[in-house]
């Protein structure tokens, strides 16, 4: 079943005709609709061109949260081989909404590190809605440190509305974890790549993000807090998220401008949901570009650079 969108509904209504008269014409035999249901298909694929032409800001978040958008575990299944997940922060407990683990990308050894938010109810209340508590970070961080003791290059997965804020996850140092996690990422001395394939929010996505190299896919967001949470602190009212999503500038387009996305990676017509096999196959390609960038730098070269990029990021801010 497909999920349509706030937006997207006039573009249901046409679709939901043409599959009605094709469930027509499967009972009834004698029925001929193929070319009444053809002109509807031509007119939900031109309607499909117009919408996604230039989604607004608030728009582009309905699509980075999207339900049907490939998550980590898809990612994972397509595009690396000899996946062996890695549990645990050796101090408290294991993180669901983060995985991560030893991989072969294009049979190249690696760590990957991703937001995993789950893909039904069941799913989504394990993997705490992709919210990371202080032990996934403490996993990522270990990790991390993995990675840098075997040369193995990261490559981190960013898909969450933002760090869990819940009781239990400030007792144990939520915000210590995600400051030491943002820390690991600028220290270790091999390539670092990160892919923003969904929603990279507040601290919760910048602890996995610190990295070379930071790729969004075309209808991501990224940005230090939500549209709502945002609208709720400036004008006590949720409800202009809309005018907080302009306001944030947290499309990949406008973060590309500003030096934070280093590069856009083009989304199939109608998001990634609609074709989650060709968007994967395009993340893959682009980490592989990424990683090829890198090939042959220096640990100490690695890390000069990356936190170099940080650095250059406000003047950057400042002239856009």
């Amino acid at each position: 079943m497909t999920h349509y969108l706030d937006f997207e509904k006039p573009l249901a209504e046409i679709e939901g005709k043409a599959e009605e008269l094709r469930a027509m014409a499967r009972k009834n035999e004698e029925m001929h609709v193929e070319d009444e249901a053809a002109a509807l298909d031509r007119k939900a694929d031109d309607l499909l061109k117009d919408l996604y032409k230039k989604l607004t800001p608030w728009r582009k978040c309905q699509v980075a949260r999207h339900p049907d958008r490939p998550h980590c575990k898809d990612y994972i299944d397509a595009l690396f081989t000899e996946y062996t997940p890695l549990a645990g922060d050796r101090g408290f407990a294991d993180d669901h909404a983060v995985m991560g683990g030893l991989a072969r990308f294009n049979d190249r050894p690696v760590v990957v590190i991703g937001h995993e938010k789950g893909n039904d109810t069941q799913s989504r209340i394990e993997r705490n809605f992709g919210m990371a508590r202080p032990e996934g970070y403490r996993k990522a961080i270990r990790l991390m440190e993995m990675a840098d003791k075997f040369g193995l290059p990261v490559i981190t997965l960013v898909d969450t509305p933002g760090a869990y804020p819940g009781k239990g996850a400030e007792e144990r140092g939520q915000s210590e974890a995600i400051a030491r996690s943002t820390e690991k990422c600028l220290q270790i001395g091999v390539p670092l790549v990160t892919v923003i394939i969904g929603e990279g929010g507040s601290g919760g996505a910048v602890a996995f993000a610190t990295a070379n190299r930071v790729a969004m896919l075309e209808h991501s967001v990224y940005s230090v807090i939500s549209p709502e949470g945002c609208a709720s602190i400036l004008w006590k009212d949720a409800e202009k998220m809309r005018e907080a999503a302009e306001a944030l500038r947290l499309t990949a387009q406008d973060l590309l401008k500003l030096g934070v996305a280093d590069k856009v990676i083009p989304e199939p017509l109608g998001g990634a949901h609609r074709a989650p096999l060709a968007a994967i196959d395009a993340v893959g390609k682009n980490i592989a570009a990424l990683l090829e960038e890198m090939d042959g730098m220096a640990p100490a070269d690695l890390i000069k650079a990356r936190r170099q990029k940080f650095l250059d990021m406000g003047s950057k801010g400042l002239a856009a």
